[in-house]
This record gives structure tokens, sequence and C-alpha cells, in this order.
């Protein structure tokens, strides 16, 4: 295999723009699932250890795993949006426009994910140090807890940049 100038300069172009943009929804719902995943593995440990000294920490403590499972729903949803984004193309080359759809899109899928598979990350930490809390000092629940939603919130941005991303990203309409 020889080297070719010109096919370096058109790198980006030797994937079909489907193929960037199923990319970015995969990479959106992958990374946003494993981010929801690794939060409640973070606080469902320390929930369950301290759940059998504390048992009143069960219920109310709870709300950290939602927190949690909301990372992955954001990922479907967005997901959901950017499946919306594709149509059919109807010529035998793509468009520059549509290149430009299939990298918005993939953009779009690999910054919800990525943020959400953070904001996980930070749920699950501030969720778990929340049980351990709570389980010491019971008036420190809430207090954590409005810690917890600015943690959340991180996904929530996540959210707000692939909208904007992807705003005018369009595949072969």
């Amino acid at each position: 295999w020889a080297y070719n100038p010109l096919l370096a300069l058109h790198y980006l172009e030797q994937l079909s723009p489907y193929e960037w943009a199923n990319l970015g929804v995969g990479l959106c719902i992958g990374l946003s699932a494993l981010g929801a995943a690794w939060g409640i593995f973070l606080t469902g440990t320390s929930l369950a250890g301290a759940a059998i000294q504390k048992p009143r920490v069960r219920s109310k403590n709870l709300i950290s795993i939602i927190f949690s499972e909301a990372v992955g729903i954001y990922g479907i949803i967005m997901s959901i949006i950017f499946q919306q984004k594709l149509g059919l193309i109807k010529t035998a080359l793509p468009a520059v426009t549509d290149y430009f759809g299939g990298f918005g899109i993939f953009g779009g899928g690999l910054s919800v994910g990525l943020a959400n598979l953070m904001c996980g990350a930070c749920v699950g930490l501030v969720g778990s140090n929340c049980v351990l809390a709570d389980a010491a000092e019971p008036s420190m629940f809430v207090k954590i807890l409005v810690i917890e939603i600015f943690a959340s919130a991180l996904g929530l941005f996540g959210v707000i940049v692939g909208i904007v991303q992807v705003t005018n990203a369009i595949v072969g309409k």
C-alpha cells in the first residue's frame, strides 16, 4: 500500500456521513449508559454497606441511584434526537452538507457521551459520600444532596451542548 497524498487530504471523507452519525449516536448512548452504571455502582456499594449498620439510610438515599439513572436517560433521549436528523441520501455521492451533518452528529454524540460519563462518575462519588455522611450524621443529608444536584447538572450541560452542536446538522434530507 503506497502513500497517496490526495487521499490523505480527504481522510474524513473515507467514511460515509451515516457512519460518522451512527458512531456519534452509539457513543452517546454507550458512554451515557456506562456513566450511569458507574454512578450506580459507586453509590450502590456504599448504600449496601451503610445500610447494614444504619438501616434508616436505605430509603432516602435511593435518590442518589435515581440521579445516576437520569444520566443514562439523557443519553437515550439525545440518541433519539440525533437519530431523527438522519434521512435518505438520494444521490450516488453524499453532498458536503451531508458530511457536515454526519460530523455534527458525531461531535454531538461524543460531547453528550463524555459529559454523561463524567457526570455519572461525579454523581456516584458524591452519592457515595452522601450515604456515608448520612449514616454518620443525619443532618448532613440535605446539605450533601444539594451538592449532588449540582453534580447532576453536568449531564444537563452535556445535553445542551449536544443540542447546540446538532441544531443545523442534517444528513440526507
